[in-house]
């Protein structure tokens, strides 16, 4: 009997994540000779420990035909992190029993650092049970801090919208800056890794140009120094647009924005460092500050997806299949730069599970200026390979068509599963 495929998503979408789910299912529809079905988790794990399985063959071609165009999870997404044996037994026990009796022989999983080491933990538990499955991971991650991989999926589609975003607001608050706002701070996400706070250091051509002020986790936040660069911008230009991570910290590691809560992994629940800087702009040196966050209007924004990021995004989708066929377990997919002659090339390589899993790449040092506020030409370089080209969504009626999937589940062999 052949063997059955379980692709999910996990962690935060992308607008690029259903691309590598396109890509899968692209693969497996013309290598479909070679395994039994292709199931989709529902809500990422989830899907497999409440035995919540999508038949892929029972969606409408058309819609999937949207898929690669379309953001968010398609499937459902979840952050769910499993725990080491010894504290979950009873959940890897029960994604066994749920693989074991709907014959699931190949395990994709689509996600962040977390996502990698809950690939790794199953594909070890399956080894102890002595039951074949291969696991591949597939890299995803609007914060580009998987460690091997050249880069991340997802990342390249956000660095395009903070660039442009940025942008487009500089223009707006240089044109009021002489009578009204003086001071325009933009929040994107970036945790403990600076990539996306950097990406909007792109669109700088010269010494004057915005974003004049970026703020990066990599280094800790001086009040004093940030204060000083603020007025000195504005004495010099009329006006500042600053660009921060919402993941600065100050000396002895605390958050600037730390709510004091946490995500269902553990992490810091981060309240918002745009308000704190405008409040600290506003009460020091008394200029009217505006701020926006990025939030979920970044890693949605498929309308302006690079052009890059969707074919790689999609071609580890194909890989993936390609890997399965050969039986090539236990590794997460990886980019790799082939650049040559200035040309930038890229291929898709490997690497093991275990050198990735909950290992996180910072913003090298070289990609940050000396003055701590600016990217280097090298960074700059960097993150104009990834940004390049447009694959805008077809349009209709104005707006974008996105795939609209029923998501049926198939009809359920085992008991009802308590998390």
């Amino acid at each position: 009997m052949k063997g059955n495929i379980f692709y999910a998503q996990s962690g935060g979408v992308t607008p690029v994540i259903n691309a590598t789910a396109a890509g899968v299912i692209k693969a497996f529809q013309k290598n479909k000779r070679l395994f039994g079905k292709l199931y989709v988790g529902k809500n990422g794990i989830l899907g497999a420990l409440k035995e919540e399985l999508i038949d892929i063959s029972t969606e409408d071609n058309s819609q999937l035909k949207l898929l690669k165009q379309t953001p968010g999870g398609a499937f459902g997404s979840c952050r769910l992190k499993l725990n080491d044996f010894n504290k979950s037994k009873r959940d890897f026990e029960r994604i066994y029993n749920v693989f074991k009796t709907h014959n699931i022989r190949y395990f994709f999983y689509n996600g962040g650092g977390d996502s990698q080491d809950t690939t790794n933990k199953i594909s070890k538990f399956f080894k102890e049970k002595g039951y074949l499955l291969i696991c591949i991971g597939l890299p995803k991650t609007i914060d580009n801090d998987l460690p091997i991989t050249d880069n991340c999926p997802g990342f390249g589609s956000v660095a395009k919208y903070i660039a442009t975003s940025t942008l487009e607001a500089s223009l707006d608050v240089k044109s009021m800056s002489e009578t009204s706002t003086k001071v325009f701070i933009l929040e994107v996400m970036g945790r403990h890794a600076g990539w996306l706070a950097a990406s909007s250091g792109a669109i700088k051509e010269n010494a004057g140009d915005p974003p004049h002020i970026i703020l990066f986790p990599e280094i800790f936040f001086d009040q004093k120094a940030f204060l000083k660069q603020v007025k000195k911008i504005i004495d010099k230009f009329g006006y500042c647009v600053i660009v921060t991570s919402e993941g600065i910290r100050k000396k002895g590691n605390k958050f600037l924005s730390d709510s004091g809560l946490k995500d269902s992994f553990g992490h810091a629940q981060l309240g918002g460092v745009a308000p704190v800087l405008s409040n600290m702009i506003m009460n020091k040196l008394k200029y009217k500050v505006h701020w926006a966050v990025s939030d979920y209007l970044q890693r949605a924004a498929r309308h302006i997806a690079s052009e890059v990021d969707v074919d790689q995004a999609y071609q580890l989708g194909i890989e993936a299949i390609e890997y399965a066929k050969n039986k090539i377990s236990d590794v997460m997919l990886t980019i790799r730069d082939d650049s040559k002659d200035n040309v930038y090339k890229w291929s898709i390589s490997h690497t093991s599970l275990n050198k990735v899993a909950n290992v996180e790449k910072m913003l090298p040092k070289r990609f940050i200026k000396s003055n701590g506020f600016e990217i280097t030409k090298p960074c700059k370089n960097y993150i104009l390979n990834l940004i390049k080209g447009e694959d805008y969504p077809s349009y209709s009626f104005g707006y974008p068509k996105y795939a609209k999937l029923k998501c049926k589940i198939i009809n359920k062999k085992l008991k009802p599963y308590k998390l």
